[in-house]
């Protein structure tokens, strides 16, 4: 994340994400494979280290292989040819998105830092200070109900940030620029839709 001053001098706080070139390595069409989509190989990856099959499936689309391939669902794939590359062309400043990515892993935690449980006291013999304390009932229904706020694993799932505007496009770095925070850690990967119209 970084900062930039507005055309109006605001101050915006934004996400800079590196996205594309994409090439297209596969194109699916509704009479073969029943929906519509493409699929799209993202940072290239030295080809020994890519198994035999998947060497033969980008071979289709010029040879170059990929650390990332990923399926968007289109409207039009017939518009596409294989190895073609997308950019950041079909994006413009001040139009929304959706980010969606793996947010950042914070391993096992306790019911404080998951959920945002108070403490306890410390003082007075208090013993339950960060643990959560009693869970259950004791005659009926003799049971923790499903979906307790416990500790377990924090983090590390898949997130989507809604309309987060795109500040500016920079075409020949292959960076977008978008207000706000995006999920995941820095250098992680994340995968961008434009928001759909509102009828």
């Amino acid at each position: 994340m970084t900062s930039l001053f507005g055309s109006n001098g605001q101050y915006v706080p934004v996400t800079v994400i590196q996205a594309g070139p994409c090439t297209v390595t596969q194109i699916k069409t509704r009479a073969n494979d029943g929906y519509d989509a493409l699929q799209l190989g993202f940072g290239e990856k030295k080809k020994s280290r890519v198994g035999k099959p998947l060497q033969g499936h980008f071979e289709k689309s010029g040879g170059d292989c990929f650390y990332v391939v990923k399926e968007f669902s289109v409207d039009n794939p017939e518009e596409y040819q294989l190895g073609q590359k997308v950019t950041l062309d079909m994006f413009a400043v001040g139009e929304k998105i959706h980010v969606a990515g793996n947010n950042k892993g914070r391993g096992f935690a306790g019911v404080t830092k998951r959920h945002g449980f108070s403490l306890g006291r410390k003082t007075h013999g208090g013993h339950c200070y960060r643990i959560p304390g009693s869970i259950g009932q004791c005659a009926w229904p003799a049971k923790v109900f499903k979906g307790k706020k416990m500790p377990g694993r924090y983090g590390n799932v898949r997130q989507t940030m809604q309309n987060l505007e795109v500040v500016d496009v920079r075409a020949d770095q292959n960076l977008i620029l978008v207000k706000g925070a995006v999920p995941g850690p820095v250098n992680a990967t994340v995968e961008i839709n434009k928001a759909k119209a509102k009828k």
